[in-house]
């Protein structure tokens, strides 16, 4: 699924935290507040993002429920999109999900059979765009 990834922080920028001390040239600790408490403070530069004091970027963390192992589940909100991918021997059908805590502009392109296995109350009313 999209937000399966293994590592810290992983499914995508969170908010801005300050830097508190360079490690080296690749590597950084960050003020984290006591919610992250579990989190390794040290980050590699590419995990970083710069941040241009923008606050709709910022995503709450109080809004989302990070469980023991450092990860969340993304919900979906609704399909934006629908498309059929002709590949050489089958033809796929996909749906782009538009994701709780994410903007319209990071909606994903998603199989349209597992969202409908796994999220059948997305298609119930019937309106998925062509």
């Amino acid at each position: 699924m999209r937000f399966g990834k293994k590592g810290k922080l992983s499914p995508t920028y969170i908010r801005p935290y300050r830097i508190s001390k360079r490690i080296n040239n690749v590597a950084y600790k960050l003020e984290l507040p006591q919610v992250l408490a579990t989190v390794h403070p040290v980050f590699h530069i590419s995990m970083l993002k710069k941040c241009m004091g923008d606050p709709l970027l910022i995503i709450p963390t109080k809004n989302i429920e990070i469980k023991d192992n450092l990860s969340y589940e993304e919900i979906p909100v609704q399909i934006l999109d629908r498309q059929v991918r002709k590949l050489r021997t089958k033809e796929v059908t996909l749906v782009k999900v538009l994701w709780r805590n994410q903007f319209v502009e990071e909606a994903t392109w998603e199989d349209e059979e597992y969202m409908k296995k796994r999220y059948s109350h997305l298609f119930e009313s019937g309106e998925v765009p062509n």
